[in-house]
């Protein structure tokens, strides 16, 4: 399968990538099936010593039945943004300047396995809880709801392991660009309110 147009300026090292997939909020899962092109968005815990990305559908979709042993795309973002060419102070010099759109993404290529195993599927989500609620004032836990109450939730979902083979990511964030316009992205970001894509734009700057 053809990698993903990474010019060199918009290569991530490793480090970044592994934040990356430390740290993003959902993704989509991308299989085929009888029919072609299936997708479902999840929340994905990513498991950097199996090299694995963890998950779980809804029993009642039934993309997993299709899924399971098949080889997937799953597509993860960080922040994404609109970059106006009116933030450039190249174009108050000579004006030949378009707009373009900053992305940090990366495409994890590997093997579906689901696992349909309720003690596989309690440790997953009280990781996953964990993993968002670790910064909230007072995280909520697995264990403040009644214990019946979530057997019967862990019953309708099923598992999900992406086994990692390959990623190909991409951070595109103004790099191209010279100095003076690089400060005006980010001033121009943070000026609409879009903090993220602003400090993104800061922490990659060559």
């Amino acid at each position: 399968m053809q990698g993903v147009y990474v010019p060199a300026q918009f290569a991530p090292d490793e480090a970044d990538v592994q934040r990356l997939l430390a740290h993003h909020r959902a993704a989509d899962l991308i299989t085929t099936g009888p029919d072609g092109l299936e997708a479902t968005m999840l929340p994905l815990l990513h498991d950097p010593e199996q090299g694995t990305l963890l998950g779980h559908f809804a029993r009642n979709n039934d993309h997993w039945k299709r899924a399971d042993g098949r080889p997937c795309l799953v597509i993860v973002r960080g922040p994404d943004s609109y970059i106006s060419p009116t933030w450039y102070a190249s174009k108050a010099e000579h004006g030949r300047v378009v707009p373009t759109w900053n992305y940090v993404t990366a495409h994890v290529h590997g093997h579906v396995t689901v696992h349909d195993d309720v003690d596989w599927l309690d440790s997953l989500v009280r990781r996953l809880t964990d993993a968002h609620e670790a910064d909230r004032p007072a995280p909520w836990g697995v264990d403040d709801a009644p214990e019946k109450f979530v057997r019967g939730q862990l019953r309708a979902i099923v598992g999900v392991e992406v086994r990692i083979e390959r990623i190909d990511a991409k951070f595109k964030l103004s790099q191209n660009r010279p100095g003076a316009d690089i400060d005006g992205v980010v001033a121009g970001l943070r000026s609409v309110g879009d903090a993220a894509g602003s400090e993104a734009v800061a922490a990659h700057r060559p």
